[in-house]
C-alpha cells in the first residue's frame, strides 16, 4: 500500500473512481443525471488546478499497482488553521480491508502538519455508510451545510475533531500481517522519518502493547535499541530515541 500526493497523472483515475464510488454508494437518493453532473462539477477540466492549489491536499492510495481510491482536502480560515476532508473515496474493490481508514488517517496527519488546529469532515446526510465511517473513527457531530450537487442542493453532516492532543483518538484497525491479525492504534502514534509508527495489540481491548506498526510499509518488522530508536527492517523508516525525544518537549 502506498499513500501519495495525487499528481495530474492521476486524473484519469480518481474520475473513474469517483464514478464508481457515487454510484455504488448514492444512488439510493442521487440519480444517474446528478452523479454525472457532480463527477464534471468536481473532476472536471479544472480538476488538474486544485491539485497544484497551496490550499488544496489530494492524497491518493494505491494497492497492488493500482488506485484504489483517494482524499480530497483542504485548508481554510485565517491562516488555514482549519484542515477539511471533503471527499473521501475507495474504489467499490477495496472497501472492507481498511483501505479508507488507512487514507482517512493520512489525509489527518497531513492536514495537521500543515498547520490544522481543527480537523473538519464533510458526508451527505442521506449516506449512511459514510457517516457511520466518521463516528467510528474519532468524529463527532457538529452540524450541517448545504451543497449543491448540479442543479440540486443537498444536506451535508459536518463532524470535527477538536481535541488533537487527545491520544485515544478512535480510529483503530484490524489488520492481518504476516498472518497475525494485530489491532493498530492510529491515535497512538510515534513520528518516523517517513511516517510515523503506530502501537499494534494481539487483542483488541488495546490492553497490552504487541509491536510498532510501520506507516510507511505496513510492516511490524523492526528493532528498537536501548534508548528507544526504532527502525523498521524492511524500508528503513526510523524514530528518533526516546531521550533525544524527551529532551525537546
Amino acid at each position: 500500500m502506498e499513500i501519495r500526493d495525487a499528481t495530474t497523472d492521476d486524473v484519469d483515475a480518481i474520475r473513474s473512481i469517483a464514478n464508481d464510488s457515487l454510484n455504488s454508494t448514492y444512488t439510493d437518493f442521487l440519480d444517474a443525471e446528478t452523479i454525472d453532473d457532480a463527477i464534471e462539477q468536481w473532476y472536471g477540466d479544472g480538476f488538474s488546478e486544485d491539485l497544484s492549489d497551496d490550499s488544496s491536499l489530494v492524497l491518493s492510495i494505491e494497492r497492488g499497482g493500482d488506485l484504489a481510491g483517494f482524499a480530497q482536502c483542504d485548508l481554510v480560515g485565517h491562516q488555514h488553521k482549519t484542515g477539511r476532508i471533503l471527499w473521501l473515496h475507495i474504489g467499490p474493490d477495496h472497501r472492507g480491508d481498511g483501505t479508507g481508514v488507512r487514507l482517512l488517517v493520512r489525509a489527518r496527519e497531513r492536514l495537521l502538519d500543515a498547520g490544522a488546529e481543527q480537523v473538519q469532515a464533510f458526508v451527505l446526510e442521506d449516506n449512511e455508510g459514510g457517516n457511520t465511517f466518521y463516528r467510528d473513527h474519532g468524529f463527532e457531530h457538529a452540524g450541517q451545510r448545504e451543497v449543491e450537487i448540479g442543479s440540486e442542493t443537498f444536506t451535508e453532516n459536518v463532524y470535527v475533531e477538536t481535541d488533537l492532543e487527545d491520544e485515544g483518538w478512535g480510529a483503530v484497525d484490524e489488520l492481518e500481517v504476516d498472518g497475525q491479525t494485530v489491532y493498530v492504534s492510529y491515535g497512538e502514534a510515534d513520528r518516523g522519518s517517513k511516517a510515523p509508527f503506530y502501537s499494534a495489540y494481539e487483542t483488541d481491548d488495546r490492553e497490552e502493547l504487541y509491536a510498532w506498526f510501520c506507516g510507511n510499509c505496513d510492516s511490524l518488522d523492526n528493532a528498537m535499541d536501548a534508548m528507544g530508536r526504532l527502525e523498521c527492517n524492511v524500508c528503513g523508516n526510523q524514530r528518533k530515541a526516546t531521550r533525544w525525544d524527551s529532551s525537546y518537549l
